[in-house]
């Protein structure tokens, strides 16, 4: 999808916001900040890079006009997902939207999910923040900054009701293959977070890295794969096929789904089990 707000928009208005910023000033002082908990003190590996591209005027305007009403700094600060959305509907978690086109297109056919979506990339953060203002979503959030901090500090156990990692970086390089998202201690990290029954929904063009996903996956055992032959699932109707997945389909590329479902944890099935009345001995 088009930013069709900005193609409307004369380009002498973004550079008049950058005539207008004083040095030192925020980039968009009522929107997403450059680096809201503070990450770069964290001594940790991290599966993403920010981009620096530039920002339409439609973009820079939804980012300084819906920001505050439906943007979220990710700063550690603990969230509650009833008060973010305003009701009590299931939330997914999205972890990279790119431009939020796909996005954009599931909320709106899905209205009774929510969507929290994250990404560092201004420009898509804009983006969807626009598309969601033109569609009338009112199920989309979105989220600026490091998952993991989301994850770990902010969200509460069993607070999701599913997972969507599309087209994640997939660190070609055998040397940065650490860094890549879906590890077993990110899943770990996930599983707490899911409620039992959440799907897990990965998809990729990277081969080598599916290949990974699905042996990461099988082998955790806090998920089962939705796949009774264990193997990659064909694209779901409700996943639209993007912009930047039909370019890669044109130049070749096999595109993996892959869905997972969070289980019951162990500790809990034996937890009910001890409490179930046993039977008197002796008899």
């Amino acid at each position: 999808m088009s930013d069709s707000a900005s193609s409307s928009e004369p380009r002498t208005s973004g550079a008049s916001l950058r005539r207008a910023r004083v040095k030192g000033e925020p980039r968009f002082p009522e929107g997403p900040k450059p680096d809201p908990a503070g990450t770069h003190f964290e001594r940790r590996i991290r599966s993403f890079q920010p981009r620096r591209s530039r920002v339409t005027a439609g973009q820079a305007d939804a980012l300084q006009r819906l920001w505050p009403k439906w943007g979220l700094d990710i700063d550690g600060r603990a969230l509650d997902l009833v008060e973010l959305f305003g009701n009590e509907k299931p939330v997914v978690l999205e972890i990279g939207f790119g431009m939020g086109e796909a996005t954009a297109r599931m909320a709106a056919a899905d209205p009774e999910t929510n969507v929290l979506a994250v990404d560092v990339h201004t420009p898509g953060q804009g983006n969807l923040l626009n598309l969601a203002d033109r569609d009338g979503l009112t199920n989309i959030r979105v989220a600026n900054g490091d998952a993991i901090i989301l994850l770990r500090e902010m969200l509460a156990p069993d607070s999701l009701d599913g997972l969507r990692v599309y087209f994640p970086d997939p660190w070609p390089k055998k040397r940065h293959h650490k860094r890549r998202l879906i590890q077993p201690e990110f899943l770990t990290l996930v599983a707490s977070r899911l409620r039992p029954g959440a799907i897990v929904h990965c998809a990729t063009d990277w081969e080598p890295y599916a290949e990974q996903m699905l042996d990461v996956l099988t082998a955790h055992p806090e998920f089962e794969n939705t796949r009774a032959d264990g193997g990659f699932a064909p694209r779901p109707a409700f996943r639209p096929l993007t912009r930047f997945e039909g370019q890669g389909l044109d130049k070749g590329h096999v595109v993996n789904d892959l869905l997972f479902r969070r289980v019951q944890q162990r500790e809990q099935e034996q937890k009910q089990k001890s409490e179930q009345p046993q039977p008197p001995t002796g008899v």
